[in-house]
C-alpha cells in the first residue's frame, strides 16, 4: 500500500527558544522567511503525500492559520498589484490537504492521529529536523517502505557524545551504508554513551505501520516521564520487522540554537537574492570580530 499520509508532532513549548516561543510556537520561526513547518509539509508534498495532519495545542492557532487562507491579506495585496506576494501566500493554503489537531501533552501526539491514519501506513516527520537533499528524506523512506513493506526508522550517524539526545538503533550490521536498509534488533531512547547499541541516531524520519497504535495505547511512559514513540517501535520490532534506512541528505537540528543558525546562514547562501550581499556582511563580521 502506498504511504499517503503524514502526522507532523507540533505540540511542544520550544522551551529552548524562550521568550521568542512564549507567544508564537517555535515551528513558526522563519528560516530567512519561511517558517520552519513549511519546510517540513513540503518535503512532504514533494515525496507524493497527499494528507498531512498536524498535531498541535491550544497555543498553536498560528499553525492552523498560516496553512489557511488569509483572504483580508489578499485582498490587500491585489488592491496593491503585488501579485508575486498573492501567488505566495495563496499557494501556501493549496499546497496539500492539511488537517489539525489539538493535544495534551507530546508523549500521545502520533496516537492522536489514529482515527485520521486508520488502517494504512503513514509518515511522520518531526518539526526540530529539516534535511536537504534533492531526493527528499521521507521519500527515500517511502521507497524503502515500498521494498520491505515494514515500518521503517530514517537514521544518520550521531557523534558519540550526542547519542545521549536520540533514539539508538541496535542495528542487525554493524555497518550501515548510505540508501541501505538494515533491520533493527532494538532501540533505546536517549541511552548512556557506555549504553548506546551503536551511533545510529533515528533522525525525526519515520514510515510506521497502523500496528503502532495498540502499543502506544499501551506503552508505559519512559524517558522524560513521557509516552516515547522510541519505546513503542522497539515493541513493534518483536512482532514484525523494523528497519533502519540511512537517508541521505544534510540535516539541521533546528531545534537547536547552533542549528537553527547553520540553517539561515546556509540557506541565505544558497538563494540567488541574498547570497552575494549576505556573503559580504559575513566576511565584514568576520573581519572585524577579529
Amino acid at each position: 500500500m502506498k504511504v499517503r499520509k503524514a502526522v507532523i508532532p507540533a505540540a511542544g513549548y520550544g522551551t529552548r527558544f524562550l521568550p521568542a516561543t512564549k507567544s508564537q510556537p517555535k515551528e513558526m520561526l522563519p528560516i530567512i522567511d519561511k517558517p520552519t513547518i513549511q519546510w517540513i509539509v513540503e518535503e512532504a508534498v514533494a515525496a507524493g503525500i497527499e494528507e498531512i495532519l498536524i498535531i498541535t495545542n491550544h497555543q498553536k492557532a498560528a499553525i492552523e492559520n498560516h496553512f489557511d487562507r488569509s483572504l483580508e491579506l489578499e485582498y490587500f495585496l491585489e488592491k496593491g498589484k503585488k501579485y508575486e506576494e498573492l501567488e505566495l501566500v495563496r499557494n501556501i493554503s493549496s499546497i496539500a490537504t492539511i488537517y489539525s489537531v489539538r493535544q495534551k501533552g507530546l508523549g500521545h501526539a502520533i496516537l492522536c492521529a489514529k482515527s485520521f491514519i486508520g488502517n494504512e501506513p503513514f509518515a511522520v516527520l518531526l518539526g526540530d529536523d529539516i534535511v536537504v537533499n534533492d531526493n527528499p528524506a521521507i521519500n527515500q523512506l517511502c521507497v524503502a517502505y515500498d521494498q520491505k513493506q515494514s515500518s521503517i526508522v530514517g537514521v544518520q550517524e550521531v557523534p558519540l557524545k550526542d547519542v545521549v539526545k536520540y533514539g539508538i538503533i541496535d542495528p542487525a550490521k554493524e555497518i550501515i551504508n548510505i540508501g541501505e536498509a538494515v533491520e533493527v534488533k532494538a532501540m533505546v531512547e536517549k541511552p548512556r554513551i557506555e549504553d548506546a547499541p551503536s551511533k545510529y541516531g533515528v533522525l525525526g524520519r519515520y514510515i510506521l505501520t497502523p500496528e503502532i497504535f495498540p502499543l502506544l495505547e499501551t506503552q508505559t511512559p519512559g524517558s522524560g516521564g513521557e509516552i516515547q514513540l522510541t519505546d513503542a517501535i522497539k515493541r513493534l520490532s518483536e512482532i514484525q520487522k523494523v528497519y533502519a534506512y540511512h537517508f541521505e541528505g544534510h540535516r539541521y537540528d533546528v531545534g537547536n540554537k547552533m542549528g537553527y543558525l547553520e540553517a539561515t546562514v546556509d540557506f541565505a547562501l544558497q538563494r540567488d537574492d541574498l547570497k552575494d550581499e549576505f556573503m559580504k556582511l559575513l566576511k565584514e563580521k568576520v573581519e572585524n570580530a577579529k
